[in-house]
């Protein structure tokens, strides 16, 4: 069987230079893989095409057969790396903490260690919300997700 391992290792040197990085490599039985790539400043068809086309002629296909699929971790994956976050900073975030609170908010700044999440009250109005500055280590953070809006 195709080791997590080995996929990472292969996939890490091939993007050690460039702005496109590694986010998750999920391999189910019967050697179905599933890379999940992202970028500094996102991620197109064409960088998903080049990295399964490397994957493919990396992995010897005749010694053991392999599914492949090479995609962008797109809004609707939870964000994993504070590279990530980085990415997104003065974009919204939806954030759940490892306690079950939930925060929407702007991410103001990102470092090694958390971020700082810019947050309004539930009021219904904005003259009446009240922003605040919440920080939160990524060790608090159970999952945050991208909020995409439509709004111009």
């Amino acid at each position: 069987m195709i080791t997590e391992t080995e996929v990472i290792k292969l996939i890490e040197t091939h993007l050690a230079s460039g702005e496109i990085f590694l986010v998750d490599v999920v391999i189910k039985t019967g050697n179905h893989i599933t890379v999940f790539i992202d970028g500094d400043h996102g991620v197109n068809i064409e960088s998903c095409r080049e990295l399964n086309r490397f994957l493919n002629t990396s992995l010897d296909r005749e010694a053991e057969d392999f599914d492949l699929t090479v995609s962008s971790a797109g809004a609707d994956r939870p964000l994993k790396l504070p590279r990530q976050y980085y990415k997104n900073i003065g974009k919204s975030l939806e954030v759940i903490t490892n306690n079950g609170e939930k925060y929407s908010g702007v991410v103001l700044k990102a470092n090694e260690s958390g971020i700082d999440l810019e947050t309004a009250s539930g009021k219904k109005s904005k003259k009446e919300a009240v922003t605040m500055l919440m920080s939160l280590n990524f060790s608090d953070i159970k999952s945050a997700k991208e909020v995409i809006t439509f709004k111009q």
